[in-house]
């Protein structure tokens, strides 16, 4: 009997032994595997890709192309009107330059500013009529003085950039009361009781003559 129990003893130990041994081997060999990092596809979720980097840097282009155009509009108008109207290139360029980003600011086409400076003005910066009127586009100051205080008064009117910031502005309020830019053009000139709109057509004339050379330029693509 106690031999018996002896040999169920020393069983038992080896057994407790061996157990000992095959746990010692399964945390090794779990200590001794690469861990994954905790991202959503280790945790067996679907994985989000990232944007790839050629479609970042193609998202651009169209507007790329658009300010490409847009500039070679500016440069043909320009060039047109410095021909037409004899003034220097630098001084044409800087005219259009105001003209097309006053006309942005006020929602209006940049062609019709500019057709209304030629015929108020001929592109001259310091023209002044027997009315008052004042610039390029001929703002005559007692009826804007609201407008031109923020510039600093009337001999403001004198600087193209002001003086066609402040007549598209009156241009654009016009267009709003009236919801016709014939009547805005007629007003503009202060002739809203002229029947035959004479006014209002000499600066559409002048706006066709650019519209034929802004539709050339986009139709080539390139300066004419």
């Amino acid at each position: 009997m106690t031999s018996v129990l002896l040999n169920a003893r020393r069983l038992y130990q080896a057994l407790k032994s061996l157990f000992a041994l095959v746990g010692l081997a399964v945390l090794a060999a779990y200590f001794a595997l690469p861990h994954l990092p905790s991202t959503p596809l280790a945790a067996g979720l679907p994985s989000l890709a990232p944007v790839a980097p050629a479609a970042a840097a193609t998202a651009g282009v169209p507007a790329a192309l658009a300010d490409a155009a847009l500039e070679r509009e500016q440069e043909a108008v320009a060039e047109y009107i410095a021909r037409r109207y004899r003034i220097a290139d630098n001084a044409a360029t800087h005219f259009v330059s105001i003209a097309y980003r006053a006309a942005e600011q006020q929602r209006l086409d940049a062609l019709l500013v500019l057709a209304v400076m030629a015929i108020e003005s001929r592109y001259n910066p310091v023209a002044e009529s027997v009315m008052g009127a004042k610039g390029l586009m001929q703002v005559i100051p007692k009826y804007h003085q609201e407008k031109l205080f923020e510039h600093g008064g009337d001999h403001a009117l004198l600087e193209p950039e002001v003086n066609i910031q402040v007549g598209a502005q009156i241009l654009r309020e016009y267009q709003r009361r009236f919801g016709d830019t014939e009547t805005a053009l007629q007003m503009y000139a202060g002739a809203l009781d002229e029947p035959t709109s004479q006014y209002a057509n000499k600066v559409f004339a002048e706006k066709a003559k650019l519209d034929a050379l802004r539709f050339k330029v986009r139709r080539s693509g390139q300066s004419v």
